[in-house]
């Protein structure tokens, strides 16, 4: 599996702590930053990284800004991006399982780095059930392609 990494100045700590779980487990992985102080654009980092997710250069992005939403917005902009904000562990399997989702955003000024590390742990290893979830995950597909 590949996964890109990406912060605005507001999940730069938390998006190192992902990093490490991410190399835990064996995930290939591209941080793209931001590794600095200063005030930066969310959607400078959340499109580039769900485009490259979307043209199936990596399988899925996790994006992490101060509360994850200007990351989610954005993301979600991208053809073929199932975005999702999470900020607990239910919904970071139940976005996989039923969803199918591709990027994880969340949000450093939400969530601690314990929880962070156990919503990315979750997410990157729930597998996508199919089933009745991928009529409904067609239909998005196909709303999106018109």
């Amino acid at each position: 599996m590949k996964v890109i990494l990406a912060s605005d100045h507001g999940g730069v700590s938390l998006r190192k702590e992902v990093a490490q779980v991410l190399n835990e487990l064996e995930v290939e992985v591209e941080d793209i930053g931001c590794d600095c102080e200063g005030s930066v654009d969310y959607p400078d980092y959340a499109i580039p990284a769900a485009e490259r997710v979307a043209n199936g250069e990596f399988d899925k992005a996790i994006l992490i800004c101060g509360t994850g939403i200007g990351m989610s917005i954005s993301a979600n902009k991208v053809k073929g991006i199932r975005a999702a904000l999470v900020h607990d562990l239910f919904t970071a399997k139940v976005t996989r399982e039923h969803n199918n989702s591709n990027v994880l955003c969340m949000g450093e000024r939400v969530i601690g780095p314990g929880l962070a590390r156990e919503i990315a742990r979750t997410w990157v290893s729930t597998n996508f059930e199919a089933g009745r979830h991928e009529r409904r995950v067609s239909k998005i597909a196909e709303y999106e392609n018109k």
